[in-house]
């Protein structure tokens, strides 16, 4: 991976990825706050071995005390030194719970001993470290001199360094612990927005679909503002959100046009994965965004299992398609015009048969479509691809179809699916159209409300059944 598909990948998981580093650096505070602090003081002292005024005595001397200081590490971390400071201090605790609390170090090549003494109060870690170099140097000055001559030259420890006061503490240490937090939250979330990337198959990306699939994307609708997901959503320029919706329609039309300039698709079939897509909105606005163009177009539903062109449109439900393939109905009887969108033509589902697959795929329907096709461009809201072969029966009889599927919710196996059952009946994909994309500020810079609502048709929900 480079570092383009890392970024899609926290694109596309970002919630979880910032929640993660939010509950990370969290529990990193939370740490630092419920941690004891611990102060540290420091003490010193200097290992002795006589003094002489003879320079080849000195050396020997100074020799001396490094080597015993080196041995005296040991001997300030040991439980008798540990008592001797309980005693001084009066302590209660014990020796061994003590000397976890001291550090001893020599510094290499010096006769110097250092103490660090460790404690949740700044003054008793001060009382420490010059406690226990005082109980070093009794119990050196024990070991090397048992009897207590004090003779010149015995070697011993001498307290030259107290310990001071400490000003802050050593323990916990927030920025570094937050910033530990952070790495280790950033950390956790590109992980995790890498692996999602790899186990969740949801498409939200052209890439997706024009790598995995070889088939472009030809539009993206963004999420409908609340309380206008039926219905056209073409004329609603006094709102910034409707008006973006409506462009995307546009947009989609466009595209179209570019497929073929010579020989461009008359009849398209509208279909998608599952049937809560959004496949017949996408239809209806479609058709209505042709017909804003000047092009005469007609809607046709033709999902004949649970028809809603009509209900959408606010149009009369009743005698439709299936009544015209059986010969009850004439076409130009049944074929609604939109009230306000004169280029519109709709032609309802009409009552439910049978065996809707068998008569899509009829003689009579490959000659409806040819008729309607004759006077304008056709839009046919067809089934779903996955629970019935409706759609790719339609698709057969097209120009080709238009595959809707839900950003962010589309599992690619189930388009991979819909696409096979298109190419088993040799049916043309013209394209994929990503539905109910999240929207993002900036998307509509060149809003111009004025202009549109001047310019443009409204196009609500109302129509009247064409009168001949």
């Amino acid at each position: 991976m480079d570092l383009l598909d890392y970024a899609k990948a926290l694109r596309a998981h970002w919630v979880g990825a910032l929640l993660i580093v939010v509950v990370v650096v969290a529990s990193a505070g939370t740490l630092t706050l419920t941690q004891t602090k611990v102060y540290a003081a420091d003490a010193g002292g200097f290992v002795t071995a006589g003094g002489s005024g003879d320079a080849a005595v000195g050396s020997v001397s100074d020799s001396l005390a490094k080597s015993r200081a080196a041995s005296y590490v040991d001997i300030a971390s040991s439980r008798a030194v540990a008592d001797l400071v309980i005693d001084d201090l009066g302590l209660d605790e014990s020796a061994s719970g003590l000397i976890e609390n001291i550090a001893v170090e020599q510094p290499v090549d010096t006769v110097l001993i250092k103490i660090t003494a460790r404690s949740s109060s700044p003054v008793q870690a001060q009382r420490l470290a010059d406690a226990w170099i005082r109980a070093l140097a009794a119990r050196v000055a024990e070991l090397e001199d048992p009897r207590g001559t004090g003779a010149a030259g015995v070697v011993g420890v001498e307290p030259v360094e107290a310990a001071a006061l400490p000003g802050s503490p050593v323990s916990p240490r927030p920025v570094l612990n937050l910033g530990l937090g952070l790495v280790l939250g950033l950390l956790l979330a590109v992980a995790y927005a890498v692996g999602r990337s790899m186990v969740d198959r949801r498409l939200r990306v052209d890439d997706d679909v024009e790598k995995r699939f070889s088939v472009s994307t030809v539009g993206r609708i963004p999420v409908h503002p609340a309380g206008s997901r039926r219905g056209l959503q073409l004329s609603d320029a006094a709102d910034e959100q409707k008006w973006d919706v409506g462009e995307a329609f546009r947009k989609l039309r466009t595209n179209l046009s570019y497929m073929s300039i010579d020989d461009p698709p008359r009849v398209i079939v509208v279909t998608s994965p599952r049937p809560e897509d959004g496949k017949s909105t996408v239809a209806a606005n479609l058709a209505a965004a042709i017909a804003l163009s000047g092009q005469p177009v007609t809607l046709l539903d033709g999902d004949l299992r649970r028809p809603t062109v009509a209900d959408t449109l606010g149009l009369v439900e009743g005698a439709g398609l299936t009544d015209v393939l059986i010969g009850q109905a004439d076409l130009v009887d049944v074929l609604q015009d939109h009230g306000e969108l004169p280029q519109l033509s709709v032609l309802a589902a009409g009552s439910t048969p049978p065996n809707p697959s068998e008569l899509l795929g009829s003689q009579a329907m490959q000659g409806l479509l040819r008729e309607l096709a004759l006077k304008g461009m056709v839009v046919i809201d067809a089934p779903p691809l996955l629970p019935v072969t409706d759609g790719a029966v339609l698709t057969r009889h097209s120009d080709g179809a238009l595959v809707v599927v839900s950003h962010g919710r589309t599992v690619d196996h189930e388009l991979s699916e819909s696409l096979t059952q298109l190419e088993a009946v040799q049916g043309r994909v013209l394209g994929v159209v990503f539905n109910r994309v999240p929207r993002r500020r900036g998307t509509a810079g060149y809003y111009v409300p004025e202009k549109e609502k001047s310019g443009s048709s409204s196009a609500p929900h109302g129509g009247k059944r064409r009168a001949h």
